[in-house]
């Protein structure tokens, strides 16, 4: 079996953002010469979440998706504001492979039935957002904003029943920290359905992914902060978009301690030795 490396792009108006816990974002760049760069380095997916759409009730990423498909030959996954069928196939117009609802499938489960039945299960992905509170895992909506008092492993099997293709589930918690998955959030869902499991939030090393894959037993990875931060490093990305955002990390030359970067080529080189299935780069392109 294979193993899925995903890039995550979190988009905020024209910008790449990346935060901690979902919060406190940080502009990174522009997201297709992110995604470019992520698609010539071998990822297997991108992963387009737009982080406030929920917030402000829209979806503004038609014009990125149309770019990114026109130069990337890989699925490309699409996040954020989308509440009905309409939204969904204007995405999938717009050149997205699959999509992923939270909000409007917490706030109407029947919405996972209706959109599997016109687009199929496979396009159909469900962001499962988690924070722990008092030993109990709680699923979130709105990028980890609202409480929702659903439990999160009952609600990943419901997801399951209702007929989506896969789960993105992320621990709000560990996201953006690089102090590793929530291994027993992840291995108490992926043990309960039977549906592919992106596991998401808190990688900050390469033994982090190996143990998410090997002891939580994920069917994929979504990858942000060590992938941006190895891109920003290695190629001094120019503040190429200026319309908003906080740009204060790129122009001090920030680290994140917690995280160590590193490229895509190097995580798949150091999963195929370890015999862990991925698809594999023959050259480092990452130069």
């Amino acid at each position: 079996m294979n193993h899925r490396i995903i890039a995550r792009l979190d988009i905020k108006g024209p910008n790449l953002v990346k935060g901690i816990h979902l919060e406190g974002l940080r502009v990174l760049g522009s997201p297709e010469e992110f995604a470019e760069h992520y698609y010539n380095n071998g990822a297997d997916e991108l992963f387009y979440q737009d982080v406030v759409a929920s917030l402000y009730e829209r979806n503004s990423l038609d014009d990125i998706i149309t770019r990114t498909a026109k130069m990337a030959f890989i699925p490309l996954t699409v996040g954020g504001g989308l509440r009905t069928i309409e939204d969904i196939n204007r995405v999938l117009r717009a050149g997205a492979d699959k999509i992923c609802i939270n909000t409007a499938a917490i706030n109407n489960p029947k919405f996972i039935a209706e959109a599997v039945k016109v687009f199929g299960s496979s396009t159909i992905v469900v962001a499962i957002e988690v924070i722990k509170q008092s030993g109990k895992y709680l699923a979130y909506t709105d990028n980890g904003r609202e409480y929702t008092g659903v439990d999160a492993l009952e609600w990943a099997k419901k997801v399951e029943e209702l007929g989506a293709g896969e789960i993105c589930l992320t621990s709000v918690d560990r996201e953006g920290t690089g102090l590793g998955f929530d291994s027993d959030l992840i291995k108490n869902v992926t043990t309960s359905v039977s549906i592919p499991v992106i596991a998401h939030g808190g990688a900050g090393s390469k033994e982090d992914i190996e143990k998410v894959i090997v002891e939580s037993k994920a069917d994929a990875v979504a990858l942000a902060s060590i992938l941006h931060y190895d891109f920003v490093r290695k190629n001094k990305n120019p503040l190429a978009t200026k319309s908003e955002g906080n740009f204060e990390f790129l122009k001090n030359n920030s680290v994140f301690k917690k995280i160590n970067p590193v490229s895509l080529f190097e995580i798949k080189d150091y999963l195929n030795a370890k015999g862990i299935g991925c698809r594999f780069l023959m050259e480092n392109t990452n130069e």
